[in-house]
């Protein structure tokens, strides 16, 4: 099955599966698993606006799979920091790329890595856990940050429920609008200090 063919697939049982299948999807996609967690967290919030789910249940599965999956990454990168991957390759560079976040932001690289830089999440989880970063305040800043993910995206899907393909459109450029502004907040700041 290719990689679409897994997509159009889980998206077709949400209506059967829904928030079981929802929870599955965002707690996998905390461990670096390769799943359509936020299209289908817009999909189920199309679901809620039609009748089909409800949201509590949809908003509550999207969330407590992403925390547990959270955790799940953060006590992995605890007890096993040798299987943390290669420095050299692709993820290797993700996990040195969360450390250097940590060491510099601590709490505020894992509230924005839940859901304004994604890709980074499951390896802030890892590298929180194999830093020694302090469980109590990995657990606020994830936990408040998975908020934001859950509200955004099924949110997005609820506003767009008849229109899927617009709201992934939307999310995808609002989150790159957020993170170039971001990027360019820091990159002034960096030159502000420097000159």
């Amino acid at each position: 099955m290719t990689g679409v063919g897994v997509t159009d697939w889980l998206m077709a049982q949400l209506p059967v599966y829904g928030p079981w299948l929802l929870g599955i999807t965002t707690f996998l996609s905390c461990l670096a698993i390769p799943v359509p967690s936020s299209l289908m967290m817009i999909t189920s919030g199309a679901f809620v606006a039609s009748g089909d789910l409800q949201l509590a249940s949809v908003a509550g599965a999207a969330y407590v799979g992403a925390v547990v999956g959270d955790q799940a990454g953060f006590w992995v990168g605890r007890r096993a920091q040798r299987v943390l991957p290669n420095p050299e390759t692709k993820r290797g560079k993700l996990v040195a790329s969360a450390l250097t976040q940590l060491e510099k932001k601590g709490a505020i690289a894992v509230f924005l890595s839940r859901w304004m830089f994604s890709a980074l999440g499951p390896w802030v989880n890892l590298a929180a856990g194999a830093s020694g970063y302090a469980h109590p305040r990995f657990s606020l800043a994830g936990a408040l940050g998975e908020a934001v993910w859950v509200t955004l995206y099924v949110g997005l899907g609820i506003v767009f429920g008849a229109n899927l393909d617009a709201a992934a459109d939307l999310a995808a450029n609002a989150l790159g609008f957020l993170a170039a502004g971001a990027l360019a907040v820091a990159l002034g700041w960096w030159l502000w200090r420097h000159r």
